[in-house]
């Protein structure tokens, strides 16, 4: 079993040879020291860096954001995925986090890898009227620019999202909203990500996701919370047919594809694939 002192460079959840959210990926003997790890997240400047060290059957790891340590993040995990199968072969890679127990599964293919992970259980409740209320003004949005189908709920598949179904794929790619107060709002409720969605139809979603917790703008896909979304839909007894296609970052002009598959039982895990690309390996 090899192990590197470097940090690999992976877009996932590529759009065909587009697009992708980058990540860093640091595979060792042993995990750093916890400054370590936070100044190299830093220093890469990625929304996500992932840490994985052998630990029992598998990999014990962390991920860190440029401003701190988050409990799970999709595309990291399944840029860790790309890594592991191109190191060790293709594979299934049990993987324990701070708070949970998963796998991603790794196949190698000609210019990168195609890795699918199983989040950690799911959740989800409905979002009080006091967050809806200044989630909403924090966007310029208005109640009539919800879709009803899908009311606003505090979704989780390993960290908690807020989901905000909107009728409108305009009203989706019109996102903007300030730092700053995105920040506070989700350190104040405990959120890691708001996840703006739109329904294009019961199966194909268009998404966007401000990560103001830990101070990026956007992520351009996210792995997590297209997990608890799904957690979420399957709790609605939405018409989900059992997976759904998330595309995500085209407002950004980094295309990404998420496909989602969902199992009946409620609280199940989910499974989230994609196409992984390495950056300059």
């Amino acid at each position: 079993m090899q192990t590197i002192t470097k940090v690999h460079k992976v877009a996932a959840f590529t759009a065909g040879e587009e697009g992708g959210n980058p990540a860093g990926v640091m595979i060792r003997a042993a995990l750093p020291e916890e400054p370590a790890m936070q100044r190299i997240a830093t220093e890469m400047g990625y929304s996500e860096t992932v840490f994985a060290a052998p630990h029992e059957d598998g990999w014990r790891v962390r991920y860190f954001s440029p401003d701190g340590e988050i409990a799970f993040c999709g595309h990291a995990t399944i840029a860790l995925g790309a890594v592991l199968a191109q190191q060790n072969g293709d594979g299934i890679f049990p993987l324990t986090t701070n708070h949970a127990r998963v796998t991603v599964e790794g196949r190698r293919q000609d210019r990168g890898a195609t890795a699918a992970l199983q989040s950690p259980p799911t959740s989800s409740s409905p979002a009080s009227p006091a967050l809806v209320q200044e989630a909403l003004a924090l966007f310029g949005y208005r109640l009539s620019d919800l879709d009803d189908r899908i009311p606003p709920a505090v979704a989780n598949g390993g960290v908690h999202h807020l989901v905000l179904a909107l009728n409108s794929r305009d009203r989706l790619r019109a996102m903007q909203y300030k730092l700053d107060a995105g920040r506070s709002l989700m350190q104040r409720y405990g959120l890691t990500t708001i996840s703006l969605v739109h329904a294009e139809t019961p199966q194909r979603f268009h998404a966007r996701n401000p990560f103001a917790s830990s101070g990026v703008y956007e992520d351009p896909a996210t792995g997590a919370a297209a997990a608890a979304l799904a957690g979420y839909l399957r709790d609605l007894d939405w018409p989900h047919g059992g997976a759904i296609d998330i595309i995500q970052g085209e407002d950004m002009g980094a295309p990404c594809h998420l496909q989602v598959q969902i199992p009946d039982q409620p609280g199940s895990s989910i499974r989230v694939s994609g196409n992984a690309r390495m950056i300059g390996d």
